[in-house]
């Protein structure tokens, strides 16, 4: 069956049908930075090194991280350094839509094919043709659409809401999660087909606590950008800043630190970047407060562990992999616990089994590793 367009081509096409480009040489260092994203540490150079081998492929790629993290910058590193860089790219937010909103614009429809369908529509999938396609909060979409997606994986092609004409395209998927999708598939919510089909390259973006070397030069990044968009003068860096950053524990990921950031700079107007005007919590405010609860629904613990570890593996430097995993997971089930009991290490010892001294030492370790800026200790 031919490529159908509805008689357009795109770049890169020839009569609809893919033109296989050489390709683009990729200038500089492996290790340098994406395009649009900050990072020098050793997880986001991983991370670069990683994006940069898979670009050029045709592989579906599946970001996995945290609100917050850039996964949308990933997604546009994988498009902007492909052989598909001059095909369009499209953005598809599966979280937002109902799944009949979400269907009509994935795959468009035909004209009377629902109340509302005034005329034909072409899909975000159509549009994407001979580029790249960027479905975000992809364990939102509902069963029904797993399966017309995984169609279009494995057979490029789909028809209109409405309509029995197939549409065939070529299209690149690169999808993203904050949730563990091997939950999803265990708890039944999420097609374990598609799973396999999406999580052909993985890339697990570190939340920015995990990253801290990289929080300055974020910083100073959003500065010099919201500065420029409100036309004033970029506020002075007072070795004063640094500190307070370091010592937050970023829930929110960059996304939170450019919140900050753009505050600092309308409060200072080109001043000396005051700490006060950036308005972080105080330690106080946030010290051994329980984890926010986590939005996957699965339960089976065994898949969240190899969740994890795999995660570390990637992430965490060669060297100190066992004492930064076994160190982070230790002290995220401490502090959870120490919030659960109300801050009572009595009580807290209980639960975990430990003894109530063996705790107070570890929280002691981790609140002098926490005034260095080291990471948690794992002994």
């Amino acid at each position: 069956m031919p490529w159908h367009r509805r008689g357009r081509t795109t770049p890169g096409t020839k009569g609809g049908e893919r033109v296989n480009r050489p390709h683009p040489a990729v200038p500089g260092d492996p290790d340098a930075p994406l395009p649009g994203v900050v990072g020098s540490g050793p997880a986001m150079t991983r991370i670069f090194r990683l994006v940069r081998r898979v670009a050029p492929t045709q592989a579906t790629v599946l970001v996995v991280g945290e609100t917050g993290t850039g996964k949308e910058l990933i997604a546009k590193s994988v498009h902007t350094l492909s052989n598909r860089s001059d095909g369009p790219y499209v953005r598809v937010n599966c979280g937002a839509l109902n799944e009949s909103l979400l269907e009509s614009e994935l795959f468009g429809h035909v004209k009377g094919a629902f109340t509302g369908a005034i005329e034909n529509k072409a899909g975000r999938f159509e549009a994407a043709h001979g580029g790249t396609i960027f479905l975000d909060e992809i364990s939102s979409m509902s069963p029904k659409l797993q399966v017309k997606l995984l169609r279009v994986l494995q057979e490029n092609e789909f028809e209109r809401v409405g309509e029995s004409k197939t549409i065939r395209v070529d299209v690149r998927v690169v999808a993203a999660t904050n949730q563990l999708l091997e939950d999803e598939v265990e708890a039944g919510h999420f097609r374990d087909d598609l799973y396999y089909r999406l999580n052909v390259v993985p890339v697990y973006l570190p939340p920015l606590r995990e990253r801290k070397s990289d929080i300055p030069d974020l910083a100073r990044h959003f500065m010099r950008r919201h500065a420029e968009i409100n036309r004033v003068d970029t506020p002075e860096w007072t070795p004063a800043v640094e500190p307070v950053l370091l010592g937050h524990d970023w829930p929110g990921n960059v996304r939170e630190l450019e919140n900050y950031m753009a505050r600092a700079v309308v409060l200072c107007r080109g001043g000396a970047l005051d700490p006060v005007a950036i308005g972080l919590p105080g330690r106080s405010e946030r010290r051994y407060k329980p984890a926010p609860s986590s939005r996957v629904r699965g339960t089976d613990l065994p898949s969240m562990v190899r969740h994890i570890v795999r995660l570390g593996i990637q992430t965490l430097p060669e060297g100190a992999l066992h004492d930064r995993l076994v160190g982070d997971i230790e002290r995220e089930l401490i502090e959870q616990v120490m919030g659960d009991c109300e801050q009572v290490q009595v009580k807290a010892a209980q639960r975990l089994g430990i003894n109530r001294n063996t705790l107070h030492k570890k929280l002691a370790d981790y609140e002098n590793a926490m005034d260095r800026n080291d990471p948690p200790p794992s002994k």
